[in-house]
C-alpha cells in the first residue's frame, strides 16, 4: 500500500543531513556544555554553531537574541509569562487573538487567574486578525500583544508587520509565535519589529524536544526555569547538545532550499485544492486563498465528521489531521474555524492537508483518487446528507 504523509504542521521526519549532524552529539562529543575541558568545550561548539544558524534564519542581528529551548510551547510560555512577569508593574493588560495555538491561549487563561486582564481580537471570515479591533482594545495598561505569524490549522499570514507597528506607537511588547513559519517564509526580525519570536524544530526537518525564543536586545523577561546560569541566565537547564547542533542543521538547510521547496510545494497544494474541490461536492476552502503558507489546505467536508474521514483515509495509507496536533482526540469544533465563523456542523467536517518538500505529483493524485470515493461513502451513511 502506498503511503502518503500530509501532516507536516504536526511534524516533520527529520531530514538525513540533520540526523548525521546529531549523531556525533549522542557518542564522540557527549561532554556537558557548561564543562570547561575538551569534551565539554566540543559540546559547547555546536550550541554555539546552532545559534549561528537559528540567528540566520530568521535575521537576528546578535546570535544571542537566541534562547534554546525545549519546544516552541515553552518558547511561547516563556515569552509571555516572562513579560508579564517583567512588566507587571507597567500594566496588567495583555491582546492576543481568538485563533492563536493553545501554548498561547492556554497561557493567557493562567494569566487571567493571576489578575491579568487578556482581551482576544476576532479575526475576519478569511481568518485574518481585525486590524481596527486590536487598535481599540489597546489601553494605557496593554503591556504585550501576542499575534501568531501563521495559523497552525489553516496557514493563515498574518500582517505581523503592521501589528509589530501598532504594539512599539502604543509602547507595548509584540510577540509572534512563529512556529508554523519559521523556515517555511523569509523571516527577517529586524524588519517586522517584532520583540520576542518563538520557533521549533521539528516543523522544518529538525528534532522534536528543541525550539528557541528570540529575544530582542534590551528585552529581559523574566526567567521561568530557574537553576544554573544556562543559557546566559535566561533558561536554565542543561542543553539539548544534540537537538540544538539539529536545529541549526535544519535551519541551514531551510534557509538554503526555501524558495525551491515553496514553489514546489505550492505547486503539489494547488493542484490537491483543485483536485479535490473539483471532484467532490459541498466542499469549501477555510481560510484566505492567497495569504497562507504555501504548505497548508484546509478543507470542510459537508455533512460529515473529520475524524471518520481521516479513519477511512488511514486505512489506505494516507495521514492527514482534523487541525493541531496538540488537540487531537477533542470533539469540539476547532476554535479556529469558529472564530471565522464558519458554522460547526461544517467545522466539524474539516481536515487540514499540509504538505512536505518529500511529496510528489503521484501522491497528490493518489490522495484525490481515495479520497472522492470515501467522503461518497460516508455521506450515504450520514444522517445530514440528502443527496
Amino acid at each position: 500500500m502506498r503511503k502518503v504523509y500530509l501532516d507536516h504542521n504536526a511534524t516533520t521526519p527529520v531530514d538525513p543531513l540533520v540526523l548525521e549532524a546529531m549523531l556525533p552529539y549522542y557518542r564522540e562529543y557527549f561532554g556537558n556544555p557548561s564543562s570547561i575541558h575538551e569534551f565539554g568545550r566540543l559540546a559547547r561548539k555546536a550550541i554555539d554553531d546552532g545559534r549561528v544558524s537559528a540567528a540566520k534564519l530568521i535575521g537576528a542581528k546578535d546570535v544571542d537574541e537566541i534562547v534554546f529551548t525545549g519546544s516552541g510551547t515553552e518558547a511561547d510560555n516563556f515569552a509571555l509569562k516572562g513579560a508579564a512577569d517583567a512588566l507587571k508593574q507597567k500594566g496588567n493588560h495583555i491582546i492576543t487573538s481568538a485563533i492563536e495555538h493553545h501554548a498561547v491561549l492556554n497561557v493567557c487563561k493562567a494569566l487571567e487567574k493571576s489578575g491579568f486582564k487578556v482581551t482576544y481580537a476576532p479575526v475576519d471570515k478569511s481568518g485574518i486578525v481585525k486590524l481596527d479591533e486590536l487598535k481599540k482594545a489597546i489601553t494605557d495598561k496593554t503591556i504585550l500583544i501576542s499575534i501568531m505569524y501563521a495559523n497552525n490549522e489553516t496557514g493563515v499570514i498574518q500582517p505581523v508587520e503592521e501589528i509589530a507597528k501598532i504594539a512599539k506607537e502604543k509602547g507595548a511588547l509584540f510577540h509572534t509565535d512563529a512556529v508554523q513559519a519559521v523556515g517555511k517564509v523569509p523571516i527577517d526580525v529586524s524588519k517586522l519589529g517584532v520583540d520576542l519570536l518563538s520557533a521549533s524544530a521539528h516543523k522544518i526537518y529538525g528534532p522534536k524536544g528543541v525550539g528557541f525564543l528570540y529575544i530582542r536586545k534590551g528585552i529581559k523577561p523574566t526567567p521561568i526555569l530557574l537553576g544554573g546560569h544556562h543559557e546566559k541566565n535566561r533558561r536554565a537547564g542543561t542543553e539539548n547538545v544534540a537537538g540544538i547542533a539539529g536545529f541549526g542543521k535544519a535551519a541551514e538547510l531551510a534557509l538554503k532550499n526555501m524558495d525551491k521547496d515553496a514553489q514546489r510545494v505550492r505547486s503539489l497544494r494547488d493542484g490537491l485544492e483543485k483536485g479535490i474541490l473539483s471532484a467532490i461536492p459541498h466542499t469549501y476552502l477555510n481560510g484566505h486563498p492567497e495569504k497562507r503558507l504555501c504548505t497548508t489546505t484546509n478543507i470542510s467536508f459537508e455533512f460529515l465528521e473529520g475524524e471518520s474521514i481521516i479513519l477511512n483515509l488511514d486505512m489506505e495509507g494516507i495521514a492527514v489531521s482534523t487541525g493541531s496536533a496538540c488537540t487531537s482526540g477533542s470533539l469540539e469544533p476547532s476554535h479556529v474555524l469558529t472564530a471565522m465563523g464558519v458554522e460547526a456542523v461544517r467545522s466539524q467536517g474539516s481536515l487540514r492537508f499540509s504538505l512536505g518538500k518529500e511529496n510528489t505529483e503521484e501522491d497528490i493524485d493518489y490522495v484525490i483518487k481515495a479520497l472522492a470515493p470515501i467522503i461518497e461513502r460516508l455521506r450515504k451513511m450520514s444522517p445530514l446528507y440528502k443527496g
